[in-house]
């Protein structure tokens, strides 16, 4: 038996073979979990497909400014629709959906009315949000946002 210094206490030697396989494993890229980035640019992948299946129009992915982010901005017939795209593992803390707070919500009006300042007359627009639980898509309609 090898005692192992940094763990402060004996390895049998097939056991420290064991340790240094899974230390190895777990260096490697396929073996590590995947990052909040990439998990929420598949939520919004997945909204953006489930979204054009119901008939709107890409117009511009992930619009950022000063303010802050939109995910999808899209457009349904003459609407132009700023779409949140939340995404969890399950319901236990509120779910996607509670995860909007006001601060969040003051950040997606501020950055849509920068967004507007492009147009000379605006046009028509609402707030959707896109709550992605597990395997669970839920679309959220014309949500009110608290602008204050």
């Amino acid at each position: 038996m090898k005692r192992c210094r940094s763990l402060g206490f004996e390895l049998h030697y097939c056991t420290k073979v064991c340790v240094m396989q899974l230390a190895a494993m777990a260096t490697r890229r396929d073996f590590q979990r995947p990052s909040a980035v990439s998990l929420g640019r598949d939520a919004e992948a997945r909204a953006l497909a489930f979204l054009e299946q119901q008939g709107l129009t890409l117009i511009e992915k992930n619009f950022r400014c000063r303010a802050g982010e939109i995910d999808l901005i899209m457009r349904d017939a003459q609407t132009l629709v700023f779409i949140e795209v939340r995404s969890r593992k399950d319901r236990r803390f509120g779910g996607a959906a509670a995860s909007v707070g006001p601060v969040k919500q003051q950040r997606l009006w501020r950055t849509a009315a920068f967004y507007l300042l492009r147009y000379r007359k605006p046009p028509a627009c609402r707030f959707d949000l896109v709550a992605i639980e597990s395997e669970d898509l839920r679309w959220m309609k014309n949500i009110r946002l608290s602008a204050s």
